[in-house]
C-alpha cells in the first residue's frame, strides 16, 4: 500500500503527494471558486485553508495529493480512510480549478487514482457526494460508478448544514470496463 502515497501520472494530469511546497499555490488555486466550499464538508478557502489541509494530511488513513495541467496546478484529490484489511478507500476531497471543469480532466485523474488504487490491492473505491451537488453526481454516473445509496443525514458540515450522503462506488472487476463507457476527453 506504500504506492498509494506516490506521485501519479496520467493522461494530460499528474498527482503530487502534497508538501508544505505546494501550499502556497494550492491554496491560491483553491480561492478561485469561493463559494463552492458552502457545499462541502470542509472549507479550503483562504480562511479555513491551512486549518483543513493540516488537518486532511494528518490522519494516517488518508493520502492528499496536489493536481497539476501541464506544469500548472490545477487542483486537489486524496485518498481517505484507507483500509488495507477491508481492501476499501474513498477518492475525495476533489477539488479543480473553475477553467478545468467539464474538459475531462475529472474523468483523467479519476481514472489516474483508480488505476493506481486497484494496482495497489485496493477491491473497492468509494465516492461520497453532498446530494446537493448535481455536477459531482454526473460526474459519478460518467465516470460508471454505481450509485449505491444515500446516507441520510450523514454528517454536519463545516457550515453547520445536515448533510445527506450519495454514496458511489467502482469494484477492481468493474474497471476499467466502466471507464469505456465514459465520455472521451475532447
Amino acid at each position: 500500500m506504500t504506492a498509494l502515497s506516490e506521485a501519479m501520472t496520467g493522461e494530460g494530469c499528474r498527482a503530487e503527494p502534497f508538501t508544505d511546497d505546494h501550499r502556497d499555490a494550492l491554496r491560491s488555486a483553491c480561492a478561485e471558486d469561493r463559494d463552492i466550499w458552502a457545499i462541502y464538508s470542509t472549507p479550503f478557502d483562504p480562511d479555513h485553508f491551512d486549518a483543513s489541509i493540516d488537518k486532511l494530511r494528518l490522519n494516517p488513513a488518508n493520502r492528499t495529493f496536489v493536481l497539476f495541467d501541464g506544469e500548472e496546478p490545477a487542483g486537489m484529490s486524496s485518498f481517505l480512510g484507507i483500509d488495507p484489511e477491508r481492501q476499501v478507500l474513498e477518492i475525495g476531497g476533489t477539488y479543480y480549478r473553475p477553467h478545468l471543469r467539464g474538459t475531462g480532466f475529472n474523468r483523467r485523474v479519476k481514472a489516474m487514482m483508480l488505476e493506481r488504487a486497484f494496482a495497489c490491492g485496493i477491491r473497492r473505491v468509494e465516492f461520497r457526494v453532498d446530494r446537493r451537488n448535481l455536477r459531482s453526481q454526473a460526474a459519478m454516473k460518467k465516470l460508471g460508478a454505481v450509485r449505491e445509496g444515500l446516507l441520510r443525514q450523514d454528517r454536519i458540515t463545516w457550515t453547520g448544514h445536515v448533510r445527506d450522503t450519495v454514496l458511489f462506488a467502482i469494484l477492481r472487476d468493474e474497471w476499467p470496463v466502466a471507464s469505456a463507457s465514459a465520455t472521451p476527453a475532447r
